[in-house]
């Protein structure tokens, strides 16, 4: 997710400057944006070189640190088998789509992203928010899975407290040590992401503050137009 798994390789860190206004092309949000997804995007594949599990081994898991190594295990696999390593193809991106599935909470991380504004909204409406939240964060960082090179990632017990869980780790390339901690809730479904901190910046709270801003310049409406155009640009850029 270098979280959604992660970073990419290399691991920019989020910058300490005041949120930009996000999507708007006379300010600089989209680079922030970019920079952020791309991070998370490196985490998840960066972690772990061990074995693909099988599907009883995967079944038979049990607790929050397990959910993120047993899912990032499987994207590294596909990453692995991959005939161009410097790319990722639609098969691969739908690979990893279904590897992820139900171990995020994309509805979770889009209220909280979102914030009050999700109260107003009706089931419809909060259900296609929650899809374009998913589509951006796929899109955004999709193509960077593509610079795995073996990083090492150590991964630190789950810290559980009732029903949510930190499962912390740090990402190591070379000499250079990025800590990353994955914040979980256990549901129906079992332990899923909500939130994902590198170096103590929460990619939500970065989603938060980026929404506010658009929010402010024109409402609802014009968070979910300015979503659609940047999620349509992501697609067409990746038939390139």
């Amino acid at each position: 997710m270098r979280g959604l798994l992660a970073t990419p390789p290399g691991a920019i860190i989020p910058p300490r400057t005041p949120p930009c206004r996000c999507y708007d092309s006379r300010i600089e949000t989209k680079e922030l944006m970019m920079k952020i997804f791309h991070r998370i995007a490196a985490i998840a594949i960066i972690l772990f070189s061990a074995p693909l599990l099988t599907p009883s081994a995967w079944a038979a898991e049990a607790g929050p640190r397990a959910v993120i190594e047993n899912t990032v295990n499987q994207m590294i696999h596909v990453l692995e088998q991959r005939k161009d390593k410097s790319r990722i193809s639609a098969s691969d991106r739908e690979a990893i789509r279904q590897i992820v599935e139900g171990r995020f909470d994309y509805r979770a991380m889009a209220r909280r992203s979102l914030g009050r504004p999700w109260k107003k909204l009706d089931e419809t409406e909060r259900a296609h928010f929650t899809q374009l939240y998913r589509d951006l964060l796929e899109r955004s960082y999709g193509n960077r899975l593509s610079e795995y090179k073996g990083q090492k990632v150590v991964f630190a017990d789950a810290q559980i407290k009732k029903h949510k869980a930190r499962v912390k780790s740090t990402v190591i390339d070379g000499s250079r040590k990025t800590p990353v901690e994955y914040r979980l809730h256990q549901t129906d479904s079992g332990w899923q992401v909500y939130d994902i901190r590198i170096e103590g910046t929460s990619m939500v709270r970065t989603f938060y503050q980026d929404f506010k801003s658009t929010l402010e310049d024109g409402g609802y409406e014009h968070l979910v137009k300015t979503l659609e155009e940047q999620i349509a640009k992501l697609k067409a850029k990746d038939q390139d």
